[in-house]
């Protein structure tokens, strides 16, 4: 993600404080400098004068009288760069991997594990948060963002008011702010989790990438429930191998980044969730889910699709919930579902009266969105941008559209560059026609990212690559006809496009609510 729009959304939506609420019975207990100390596993501290603690953060530029500082070696730049910085601004100490300079006028303390050290001090700062609340993490290459907006749409329904941390929003109890990312830094992570708290919520649905679990961000969390989605290709930009990959999803089962978890819901139907739900710590309850494998605790049967929904029958142990109707079409979006009725089932809250309140679940921001027209076609909007993900979803429209189906999608820039010509043979297995376009650049030269999607393409007749975004929606629109369905993938949810060094508004489905405006066809 851009830093620009990191930076952003960090300054919308914390300050780093304590905050104080007119519910809460007494004041904060002060924290201090030692206490800080403590709490990180200081290896040496230099000059501790015990002072108050006010904020944690990590951006000197965001530095008032009372932070503290972590100097944070980063991909990019070394945050002890900027150390002067930050004392200028009013720091009360600096944590840091390094030892303390010479001369020294605030507090030092070094620490073995910057990225422990963030999370150990948070979490001690906002007073453990996360013990305050039920936790469902979910893991998994396609359906996080689903199955954590399907568990706190029960969970809130069923009076377990949940919070939520993933890739579209962090909804804090109280207010909604824009995600920087999946999963969030740690000093970050442990504020909302405070603010969730003093916002009255009971429980938590969040997102755990695997860059957060290999990067410690969520070191340190209370997990009530851990849930396991699937394993296909992808950020094989950053860890390199499928099995690096998977190690990295597998860390959430393990107790050695977050708590051990007291519960799993893993998918066996997918080859490395039945491998997890095989080696599972014996202290973790085990709820297994799946379609086709009848060994599964909770099962899906008798599946009936359409364009706009999903019917099955619901199994678990206690009995069957017949003709269960989910507004979201998709065998992927039946799993999604599993997923989270299992997640729930695990800790003991009831299954019937989860499933019922599925009923008024609308689905989830550009995730198979339809965009509402009087077109004699269908539009669907999509965040797919892995080969799985596309296959998933293009088998679906394809068994349900009465005529062409055309897709408009890009693979994005600066990311793995092996999994763009499987894009491209999964959209050609699939649509009768396709423009290959600009997803997010980020920089990286359109001419190269096209060059490799062009090494996937099987039929030359079939597909047009269309650098402008905008331009190629226009084309689809443009040729469909009536009985046709179009997908535009990729981008989702996103407001936004990011090129090399900025960021500028781009929403897929507003553009094609303007497109078909211009027609007259909304």
């Amino acid at each position: 993600m851009n830093n620009t729009f990191l930076n952003l959304a960090n300054l919308i939506c914390l300050s780093g404080k304590r905050l104080s609420f007119a519910e809460q019975k007494g004041p904060s207990i002060v924290f201090t400098t030692s206490d800080l100390a403590k709490s990180v596993k200081a290896l040496k501290v230099t000059n501790d004068k015990s002072l108050p603690v006010k904020t944690l953060l990590a951006d000197s530029r965001r530095i008032t009288e009372g932070s503290v500082f972590f100097a944070v070696k980063g991909f990019n730049c070394d945050g002890n760069q900027f150390v002067g910085d930050a004392i200028h601004r009013g720091a009360v100490a600096i944590v840091s991997e390094n030892e303390a300079p010479k001369i020294c006028p605030t507090t030092w303390i070094q620490v073995q594990n910057m990225a422990f050290a963030k999370a150990w001090a948070a979490k001690a700062f906002y007073e453990n948060p996360d013990e305050s609340l039920k936790t469902f993490a979910v893991t998994g290459t396609n359906g996080k963002t689903s199955v954590s907006w399907l568990i706190k749409h029960m969970l809130d329904r069923l009076g377990q008011k949940c919070g939520m941390i993933g890739t579209i929003q962090y909804d804090l109890g109280g207010r909604c702010i824009p995600a920087g990312r999946t999963t969030p830094d740690s000093l970050e992570l442990y504020a909302m989790l405070y603010q969730m708290r003093h916002a009255s919520c009971k429980s938590l649905a969040i997102e755990i990438s695997s860059h957060s679990l290999e990067q410690s961000r969520v070191k340190g969390l209370s997990v009530d429930c851990a849930c396991f989605t699937n394993l296909t290709q992808d950020h094989i930009d950053y860890h390199k191998t499928m099995d690096e990959y998977f190690k990295c999803k597998e860390l959430l089962f393990k107790g050695s980044v977050c708590k051990m978890p007291k519960s799993a819901a893993i998918n066996i139907d997918d080859e490395k969730g039945a491998y997890l739900a095989k080696n599972l710590d014996k202290s973790i309850r085990l709820i297994t889910f799946a379609i086709d494998n009848k060994d599964a605790v909770i099962r899906a049967e008798n599946l009936k699709m359409d364009s706009q929904s999903a019917t099955f029958d619901l199994v678990y142990p206690e009995g069957t919930i017949k003709n269960l109707k989910i507004s979201m079409p998709g065998h992927y979006n039946v799993l999604n579902v599993l997923t989270a009725l299992s997640a729930l089932y695990s800790q003991d809250i009831d299954i019937v009266k989860a499933a019922e309140t599925l009923a008024d679940f609308k689905g989830v921001p550009g995730r198979m969105e339809r965009v509402k027209s009087n077109a004699p076609f269908d539009i669907f909007i999509d965040y797919a941008h892995t080969d799985d993900a596309l296959k998933n979803g293009l088998s679906m429209l394809k068994s349900v559209t009465k005529k062409r189906l055309l897709v408009v999608f890009g693979c994005g820039g600066k990311r793995d560059r092996t999994k763009r010509p499987k894009m491209v043979a999964a959209v050609q297995k699939y649509a009768d026609f396709a423009w290959a376009t600009s997803d997010n650049p980020r920089g990286e030269d359109i001419s190269q990212i096209f060059a490799d999607m062009k090494a996937g393409v099987v039929d030359n007749s079939t597909i047009e690559f269309v650098e402008n975004r905008r331009r190629a929606i226009n084309m689809a629109i443009s040729q469909a006809k009536e009985g046709d369905c179009i997908l535009i993938a990729g981008k989702g949810h996103e407001t936004f496009q990011e090129l090399k060094d900025t960021i500028i508004p781009f929403d897929d489905k507003k553009v094609a609510e303007e497109l078909l405006s211009l027609r007259e066809l909304i």
